[in-house]
């Protein structure tokens, strides 16, 4: 209580919204699968329809693997007809999300993903060019690692049959990464999910693989899988050093870290999950998902800019600070209650097989865990506004902007930059109108140290949120829901050569925006504007 009050930690919003309710539903993140059938009891397609419909009145958000589908125009046997293939699935899971408001508070979400070997891929990666259709779905293609090896030495690569397992034909990868960089410069679509470096961490593998994530994509779960995610305000832990600066309080943040972990394992006990195999997976492998919100702040009260070896360098050390005593926790916690059901076959456990290096050595050490995935890096889009912070591990957006709010446009300024002016003299209503205006601090009164700090997402350089999505994924069990933002002057080889150093640097995803290539974007500035009448 006294953490969420002061603001150090926030459970996900479904946590908020429900806890204490009689829907009783607190988890954000739910994948379902979907089985090449139109109906076999359980996973068929509107098998799953319906389990869709239930989780979002719940509150929650679903993802779904659409792989398994077969290829628009195959022979349907049982009906002598042809299938009409994923994508025209993925719309009709579309129009039914529409027809459910999240529980009456949030708008229902979802993320489709297509594995890059599927006859149908081209179709999919198209999907979304009307920005008007699947206006409720995120799209990733899964890329596997064959395909990227196909796309670095200039070859084809095998689409594969769904059904029979068998070679459907064959494509230029180096066309098809292009058609998926194009969409992405376009429009921010399709994300690119690096399925075998996900599945590589899968911490169950003798339950099945990932096949698709959460809607923000930092989380990838089996099917039927669910998560419970929390974040820590990092920026809270601050402190003046007595000597005129200021430094991070490890102690305190290590303690609130345990705390929260403890929390996040409570609620996988008081939940009440929509379905009951979804009940029954979270408790044999019980995973949570603690990250971080408010790193921005912390950079900016260390006097850190985001866009240098410094700044990455504290981002991951914030993150293996976090993952090991996430982890410490979830050990003292599997002493006291017993660890997560399946943790002998794990790939913690002592008979774990899968997850080895090159040279043939464990991944990860035998530990004792309540929990199977410890750790994650969601967005925390509604808890970072109840907490006053930045958003994830993002950069500012800009120090100050509008911020369209369930479809209401709201000013949101800095606090911190506006407490350094006043206490410096340079501070002016003027000037907190220009840098409105203009989405950027690069103004004459603004001494040049602040100038560097408050760097704003636009304005640095791509690589570096790349590098620093990179760094906090080094210690993360789950993945990292990150926007590599650009410039609307930037070019459809920025995007390439950024998708690509993600992959170089084991990202298990990476997603590019281009400020003002859509319509309706969350944040806005008035840079922004001036892209949109620039298309």
């Amino acid at each position: 209580y006294a953490l969420m009050t002061q603001r150090r930690f926030e459970p996900n919003s479904p946590t908020l919204m429900n806890a204490g309710r009689p829907l009783g539903q607190l988890s954000a993140c739910f994948v379902l699968p979907v089985d090449d059938a139109l109906s076999n009891g359980q996973t068929g397609i509107y098998d799953t329809l319906r389990s869709m419909a239930l989780i979002h009145q719940s509150g929650g958000g679903t993802g779904f693997g659409f792989s398994r589908l077969r290829a628009k125009g195959a022979m349907v046997r049982s009906t002598t007809g042809v299938a009409s293939g994923p994508v025209s699935f993925m719309k009709l899971y579309d129009s039914s999300t529409d027809a459910v408001k999240q529980g009456g508070t949030r708008r229902g979400a979802n993320m489709g993903i297509l594995r890059v070997d599927h006859p149908d891929v081209l179709d999919f990666i198209a999907c979304k060019e009307d920005l008007t259709q699947a206006t409720n779905f995120n799209i990733s293609v899964a890329v596997t690692e064959k395909f990227m090896q196909a796309v670095k030495a200039g070859t084809e690569y095998d689409l594969v049959d769904p059904v029979t397992h068998e070679v459907a034909g064959r494509l230029d990868a180096r066309t098809v990464w292009d058609k998926m960089v194009l969409g992405a410069w376009r429009t921010g679509e399709p994300g690119v999910f690096f399925i075998d470096e996900a599945n590589r961490y899968n911490p169950v593998p003798h339950l099945g693989a990932y096949e698709a994530t959460n809607p923000c994509g930092e989380q990838p779960l089996l099917p039927y899988d669910v998560c419970n995610l929390g974040s820590v305000n990092v920026g809270w832990y601050v402190r003046e050093d007595g000597a005129g600066g200021t430094k991070l309080d490890w102690d305190a943040l290590g303690r609130d870290i345990r705390t929260s972990t403890h929390f996040l394992d409570n609620i996988i006990d008081v939940n009440k999950y929509p379905l009951p195999e979804i009940d029954a997976l979270s408790k044999r492998i019980r995973r949570i998902g603690l990250g971080v919100m408010g790193f921005a702040d912390a950079l900016i009260k260390l006097g850190i800019p985001y866009d240098t070896a410094e700044g990455v360098e504290m981002g991951r050390r914030v993150m293996q600070f976090l993952d090991v005593e996430g982890k410490t926790e979830s050990e003292r916690l599997a002493r006291e209650r017993g660890p997560f059901p399946e943790w002998a076959r794990s790939i913690w456990g002592p008979d774990e097989t899968c997850a080895r290096d090159a040279d043939g050595q464990r991944i990860r050490p035998m530990q004792l865990l309540r929990n199977c995935n410890v750790t994650t890096v969601a967005p925390t889009g509604t808890i970072s506004i109840i907490a006053g912070c930045s958003s994830g591990l993002e950069p500012l957006f800009a120090v100050a902007f509008m911020r369209n709010q369930a479809g209401v446009m709201m000013p949101d300024v800095n606090e911190d930059f506006v407490a350094i002016a006043r206490r410096e003299g340079w501070y002016s209503e003027a000037l907190m109108e220009r840098i409105a205006k203009t989405g950027t601090v690069q103004h004459p009164e603004v001494p040049q140290r602040w100038q560097r700090v408050f760097v704003t997402a636009n304005n640095i350089a791509p690589e570096w949120h790349v590098r620093m999505q990179a760094a906090f994924q080094e210690h993360c069990d789950s993945a990292i829901s990150k926007t590599t933002n650009f410039a609307h002057t930037a070019t459809v080889e920025d995007v390439r050569a950024i998708y690509e150093l993600a992959y170089e640097l084991r990202c298990k995803g990476v997603t590019v925006y281009r400020d003002g290539s859509r319509d309706g974007q969350v944040l806005s500035t008035g840079a922004t504007e001036q892209a949109k009448k620039e298309r």
